[in-house]
Formats: C-alpha cells, sequence, structure tokens
C-alpha cells in the first residue's frame, strides 16, 4: 500500500496541504477545464431536481462545477478532513450546499438516498477502492449515475515511481473493474489531462448507472482499523506506530511535492516540446514556485561547477 494510501497519513497531509491547495495544486493538475470536461460525460438533465453527494469534495473545486449544473442546496459535500471542507465552505458558490464529514468506504447516509454520485481526486487515497465504489452504488437511487474521476499510472519511469511510492494511480482497466465488480451498467468514460501533458491519458472520468436499488451485489463490511473513519485522537496510539506515521507522512509529502516543479517546468517547456494545446498562465503562486525551483537549481549547478 502506498505512503499516502491510509486515511490518517492522508489526514494529515491535507491538513497543510489545503493552505496552498486551491492556489498551487489544482491550478496544475485538476484544471477548470478539466473538471468540466470530466463533469461533462456525467448525466445532468433536469439538474433543477437532482440531488448529489461529492464524495471526497476537498476545498469544493469540484464542487464548483458541480453547482453550475445542480442547484447547491441540491448538493452535499462529504471528505475527511475538516481543513481541507473549511476552505470549500467560505466558496460564494457553495454557500447552499450541505457538509457532512464522512468516509468515502463508509459514508454517512442511507441506501438510495442520492441521484448523482461524484468523487474527483479521492481514489487515490481510499485503502480499499473497491469498497469505495461498492458504497458509491449503495447511497445512490436506482437507475442514479455514478461519475469517479481519478488519475491514471503515469508511463514515464520517473513518474510512475513517485506516483507509486506516493498514493493510489490505478491501471485504467481497473477502474473498468471496480465499477463493474459493484454492479454498474451502461459504463461510459473520457480522459482528461492538462494542457502541460502530452499523453491523453492522465486521468479518466468514468460514470456507470444502478440497475437495481439496494446495496451493491459486491457489498461486505469493512474489516479492518483502516477502514473505517479517520480517528484524529491520538488516544491509545503508541510511540511506534506515532513515529511510523510521522515518517510516512513525511516521506510522502516529500515523494508529493516532487510533482509539482516537474508540472511547473513541463508547463512551461510544453510548446518546447511540440505540445500545441492553448497554455494557462502561471499564477502568482505558481510563478514564486517556479521561482524557487529555479533558484534551487542554479545553486546545485554553481555548486558542481565549483567543485570541479
Amino acid at each position: 500500500m502506498r505512503l499516502m494510501q491510509h486515511k490518517r497519513e492522508a489526514y494529515w497531509f491535507y491538513r497543510y496541504l489545503s493552505i496552498f491547495y486551491d492556489k498551487l495544486v489544482n491550478p496544475l493538475f485538476w484544471t477548470e477545464r478539466m473538471r468540466e470536461k470530466s463533469l461533462d460525460v456525467g448525466y445532468w438533465d433536469e439538474g433543477d431536481d437532482l440531488t448529489v453527494i461529492d464524495v471526497g469534495s476537498g476545498t469544493g473545486f469540484t464542487t464548483e462545477g458541480i453547482v453550475r449544473r445542480v442547484p447547491a442546496r441540491n448538493v452535499t459535500c462529504v471528505d475527511q478532513s475538516p481543513h481541507q471542507m473549511e476552505h470549500a465552505k467560505v466558496k460564494p458558490a457553495l454557500a447552499g450546499c450541505s457538509f457532512q464529514l464522512g468516509d468515502a468506504e463508509n459514508i454517512p447516509f442511507a441506501d438510495d438516498t442520492f441521484d448523482r454520485y461524484v468523487s474527483a481526486g479521492s481514489i487515490e487515497y481510499w485503502p480499499d477502492p473497491q469498497r469505495g465504489l461498492n458504497e458509491a452504488y449503495r447511497v445512490i437511487k436506482p437507475g442514479g449515475w455514478a461519475l469517479m474521476i481519478g488519475p491514471l499510472e503515469p508511463v514515464n519511469p520517473i513518474s510512475k515511481f513517485a506516483a507509486n511510492t506516493w498514493m493510489l494511480f490505478p491501471p485504467e482497466e481497473d477502474y473498468f473493474r471496480f465499477m463493474e465488480t459493484a454492479g454498474f451498467d451502461r459504463i461510459d468514460y473520457t480522459y482528461v489531462a492538462p494542457q502541460w501533458q502530452r499523453n491523453e491519458r492522465y486521468g479518466i472520468a468514468i460514470v456507470g448507472r444502478k440497475p437495481k436499488a439496494g446495496k451493491s451485489p459486491n457489498h461486505y463490511e469493512a474489516v479492518a482499523e483502516e477502514q473505517s473513519l479517520v480517528a484524529v485522537s491520538n488516544e491509545g496510539m503508541s510511540l511506534g506506530r506515532g513515529m511510523l506515521l510521522a515518517g510516512r507522512v513525511l516521506a510522502g509529502s516529500a515523494a508529493g511535492f516532487i510533482f509539482i516543479p516537474m508540472a511547473l517546468v513541463a508547463s512551461i517547456t510544453a510548446p518546447l516540446r511540440g505540445i500545441d494545446a492553448k497554455p494557462e498562465p502561471l499564477n502568482k503562486h505558481q510563478k514564486v514556485a517556479l521561482a524557487a525551483v529555479g533558484v534551487v537549481a542554479a545553486i546545485f549547478i554553481v555548486n558542481r561547477i565549483t567543485r570541479k
């Protein structure tokens, strides 16, 4: 299991990442253009009457796309991170949404409750992705649709190693297996990628319909502590477990943050690499981060030269 494919580790990771998630991370890896293309494969007819659950809603970036299609009052946001959720609650477009702390693998709602299920950028942290898709099936009404949006395993060996050290990047076939095993039918999909990425199969948006009421035909109960909502209390935590948790968070964060300078450099060099997609200008936070990367690179180069 990857370093961040644990609920406790993910909780602490987002405790700090939430501070600049919308300023630095989303503009690079989960852009508005990607969001809109992903949501477009959902079924939003009669949007005024649809009830939607956004699982792993985070800072509400995906939710902002959902409320363009469905009234905010009909949208329920579920996330295990109170820190991410606090950033979502202050967004004007989401003022009418409901917010519920909860776990994607143990969604705190009854069977057959919602018309639509959406989850974007959350499966990466699920210890048991199949259970998460089973839960998606359970909480929507028969005839309802579930839309799962997530990353695909990178092709580049360096990126693949960093990704698989950090969190779950499922191969494409796993998404289809998760959906089919959960019981969804009429499965459809599209690929999404940021403008700096040559490989169109960077991420996938996959949607399926729930044919029958009730729980998934693959339903099973969680059997491990890791499969329950993260316990933020340290009560009962041993020193060894605490040190292991801290080590995993630090190592996983380092693996994850490697992607930021890689993406920044890829973004500004996209035209030089023959990628003719319409560029998305860097914001001030990205520019500062890019300048920091340049300073570090310059120091490294000067140090290597002066050592010779």
